[in-house]
C-alpha cells in the first residue's frame, strides 16, 4: 500500500491525556506514551489523527504502539491533507540545500533529516552518486513509502543508487531501492577533502556529516600543531588537520577497521604518511599511557559515541565524558587547543558545559571558550523541539 492509499484510510484515533497542544501547535512533533489517554493495538506506522481530551482534532501523524515515542505528528492543518504535503516537504528539503547541490567542493551532505524537515523518522544522506535511506524505528519504517521516496531523491537529486540501510545489522541487510546495492566504497568531497565512505558497514550511514562544520574548524586552527583526535573513527577531523597544516596527526580508536580506513583517507588527499599515525586502543587507557609517558599534544580532540541513549543513563555517562574531557586536558600543551564533542541528545548543552567546567576542574586547569558549535545547517531541527539540537562542539584554550 502507498502512502496515498493510507492517507485515505480512516485513520486511527488517539486521545490526549495531557495538555499537549500549544507544543504540537508550535511545532513539537511527539507525544510520548505516558501523554496518551489508551494504547490501543494496530501496526506501527498506522496513519494517525490525535484529539485533545475534548475530542477536537490536533495533528495527524503515525503512531507506534509499542515505543515510548507513540506518535508524531505530521500535519497540523486539516487543508494540508487535500495537498501533497510530502512531496511538497521534499521540494521544500531540495530547495533549502540547493546551495550544497551547487557546491563543486562538497558532495556529502544529508537530504533529509526527519523531523527537521517535517518528514518524522526518515534519514536520507548524499554521497555523490549514492543515497542512503534509513528509518528511526518501526513505526516510521510502516509508514514512509521507502521506494517512492528513493525514486524522487533519484530523479531530483541525479543519484544512481538509493540504498536503504537499516539502522541495526540483526534486522538483517539492506537493499537498493533504485540502481544497484553499493559495490564498492563512494568516495566523497567535503570541502575540498576527500573521503572513502563504507556505505554498507559503516556506522550510521556511513559517515558523520554532522560534523562538517566542525571538521572545517578544526582545519583552521592546526597549522603547525601536533594534533591528537580520539575516537578518530575514519579520520574526518585527522584529514582536516592534515591539511590545515598540521606537523602531525595520531587517531586513535577501538576498532582496527576504523584506525585502517583513517589511515586510507589520510593517503586519499595525498597527506604525508609519515605525518599520521593510527593507533589501535581503548581511548581510557590510551590517556593512562599517554599520561604517563608524559606526551602531550598541540591541539586534542575527543568525539565519542553517544554514551547516554536514555535519560536513565545520563549520569554514568557524565562521568565517562567527564573523566574523558579531563584526561584530554591534561595531555594538551599549555596554551594549546581542546575540542570537546558530544552527540547524545540526552546530554543538553547547559550539562556539556557543566561537565566542560568540571573537567577542566579536575585536570587542575582553567579553560577559555574560544567556539561552540553544533550540527551542520543541513541537520535542522524545528525550533519548538530542542531535543533534536543534540550535537555540541566546542574549543578551549587551555590554560
Amino acid at each position: 500500500m502507498n502512502l496515498a492509499q493510507k492517507l485515505m484510510q480512516k485513520p486511527l484515533v488517539l486521545h490526549l491525556r495531557k495538555d499537549l497542544v500549544r507544543n504540537l501547535k508550535r511545532g513539537h512533533p511527539w507525544v510520548y506514551d505516558d501523554a496518551i489517554a489508551s494504547r490501543p493495538d494496530a501496526v506501527p506506522g498506522r496513519w494517525t489523527l490525535l484529539k485533545d481530551k475534548k475530542g477536537k482534532e490536533v495533528a495527524w501523524g503515525f503512531y507506534d504502539p509499542k515505543g515510548q515515542l507513540a506518535f508524531r505528528a505530521c500535519v497540523l492543518h486539516k487543508r494540508a491533507l487535500r495537498e501533497d504535503w510530502v512531496t511538497a516537504r521534499l521540494e521544500a528539503a531540495l530547495q533549502l540545500r540547493r546551495h550544497l547541490l551547487a557546491d563543486e567542493r562538497t558532495n556529502g551532505f544529508r537530504f533529509l533529516n526527519g523531523e527537521g524537515d517535517g518528514l518524522p523518522g526518515l534519514v536520507v544522506d548524499v554521497y555523490g552518486d549514492t543515497a542512503v535511506l534509513q528509518v528511526d524505528g518501526e513505526a516510521p519504517d510502516g509508514f514512509w513509502p521507502k521506494t517512492d521516496i528513493a525514486k524522487w531523491v533519484a530523479d531530483h537529486l541525479q543519484v544512481s543508487n538509493v540504498y536503504f540501510k537499516r539502522r541495526r545489522k540483526e534486522q538483517g541487510q539492506g537493499e537498493a531501492l533504485v540502481g544497484i546495492a553499493p559495490d564498492h566504497e563512494p568516495v566523497i568531497q567535503e570541502n575540498g577533502a576527500f573521503f572513502s565512505v563504507d556505505v554498507i558497514n559503516g556506522q550510521k550511514t556511513g559517515f558523520f556529516l554532522d560534523q562538517r562544520d566542525n571538521r572545517l574548524k578544526v582545519r583552521g586552527l592546526a597549522r603547525g600543531k601536533s594534533v591528537l583526535n580520539v575516537f578518530g573513527y575514519t579520520g574526518g577531523f585527522s584529514v582536516n588537520a592534515g591539511l590545515g597544516g598540521a606537523s602531525h596527526v595520531t587517531t586513535v580508536d577501538l576498532s582496527p577497521g576504523a584506525v585502517a580506513f583513517s589511515e586510507r583517507n589520510w593517503v586519499l588527499n595525498e597527506l604525508p604518511a609519515e605525518q599520521h599515525e593510527g593507533v589501535v586502543a581503548d581511548a581510557f587507557k590510551f590517556f593512562d599511557r599517554a599520561m604517563e609517558r608524559g606526551q602531550k599534544w598541540d591541539l586534542t580532540i575527543v568525539d565519542p559515541p553517544s554514551f547516554a541513549p536514555s535519560q536513565e543513563t545520563v549520569p554514568r555517562a557524565v562521568e565517562s565524558y567527564t573523566r574523558l574531557f579531563a584526561n584530554a586536558i591534561q595531555v594538551t600543551q599549555p596554551n594549546g587547543l581542546f575540542c570537546a564533542a558530544s552527540c547524545s541528545s540526552h546530554i543538553p548543552h547547559s550539562l556539556f558545559m557543566e561537565v566542560c567546567v568540571q573537567a577542566f576542574s579536575n585536570a587542575r586547569k582553567r579553560g577559555q571558550v574560544l567556539d561552540f558549535r553544533g550540527q551542520s545547517e543541513d541537520h535542522p531541527y524545528p525550533l519548538a523541539c530542542p531535543e533534536l539540537r543534540y550535537l555540541k562542539f566546542a574549543v578551549f584554550k587551555v590554560a
